[in-house]
């Protein structure tokens, strides 16, 4: 009986070394190598008037960076090579308070190119350690209800890209002459912590603008509807993560805001209107991994329609 309860017993114990093995092996994979395994992905939508030249719009989003951070900093630089006509970053680009530098450093060459952008939450207030298991079953709304003011430079973020000329569209509208084609824009401020004021932007978007985009931060489904209602033909959005920890063949587990889970990533129709929600580039400081979930950016290349 001994001999048996010691063959039990190591055989235990070699199962636990393999599941403890398994799950070293996974957490540095998801943190040293998916966090910066960078992807592009890339779509085509036909939303041009006939005869329109292509115009290709670079979608950036969830940076989270910190300055140490020289491989996402090069990374988005090396964007610049596919000529983007217009750049979009729907925010959470910091996650430090000396980041303001090094992301403008990141966008480098992509700021003498028209651009517009909003905010996230996490430009406004410096992550903290916390619990990520709550997002199975909560969002992290409710994580900012405590704070008072905001500990990141937001506005020196904001005016850094507005002085290359970017559209500042939080809770604004706007246009603009891209690859030769007029744009019009609005965006609102992030719903995650109660800053975003559609009406400040409601009505029909320009009927004579070549196209029309839609930015927020947080896709969140009321806000999603009153851009469609208003004509806006393509919205963009990040927040998500795609999920950050997603499963295979599953897919998300949760999206941390009201979006469902099969619209937490990539480009889905939404209403009368196309909507891509970028997986974001970045990750909390505090929780630096990523599995089944590579960070990437988008280009959208708008062409002519039928």
């Amino acid at each position: 009986m001994e001999t048996d309860n010691r063959r039990v017993l190591r055989r235990i114990g070699r199962a636990a070394a393999v599941t403890g093995a398994i799950g070293v092996a996974g957490l540095g994979y998801a943190s040293v190598i998916e966090r910066n395994w960078f992807r592009l992905r890339r779509y085509e939508l036909p939303l041009l008037p006939p005869g329109s030249d292509r115009l290709r719009i670079l979608h950036l989003s969830d940076a989270h960076l910190t300055p140490g951070r020289r491989m996402l900093i090069e990374w988005i630089r090396g964007l610049a090579a596919y000529e983007p006509d217009l750049v979009v970053n729907t925010g959470d680009s910091l996650a430090h308070r000396d980041a303001v530098g090094p992301f403008v450093d990141a966008l480098g060459p992509l700021l003498d190119r028209p651009g517009a952008f909003v905010f996230g939450s996490n430009d406004m207030y410096s992550p903290r350690l916390k619990n990520p298991a709550r997002y199975l079953w909560r969002t992290s709304r409710s994580d900012y209800a405590e704070r008072r003011s905001p500990d990141l430079p937001w506005r020196e973020l904001g005016e850094a890209m507005s002085a290359s000329g970017w559209l500042d569209l939080n809770n604004h509208r706007g246009s603009l002459k891209a690859g030769g084609l007029d744009v019009a824009l609005a965006g609102v401020h992030d719903s995650h912590i109660g800053l975003d004021r559609y009406e400040a932007v409601a009505g029909p978007a320009d009927p004579h603008a070549d196209v029309r985009v839609g930015l927020l931060h947080s896709p969140e489904p009321a806000n999603l509807s009153r851009f469609a209602a208003d004509g806006y033909q393509l919205l963009l959005a990040g927040h998500t993560h795609g999920g950050q920890l997603c499963l295979p063949f599953y897919g998300t587990l949760v999206t941390n805001c009201g979006i469902d889970r099969r619209r937490a990533w990539g480009l889905h129709r939404y209403d009368d209107a196309w909507l891509h929600v970028s997986g974001g580039l970045g990750t909390s400081p505090y929780a630096p991994v990523r599995f089944c979930c590579r960070p990437e950016a988008a280009l959208l290349d708008l062409v002519a329609g039928d």
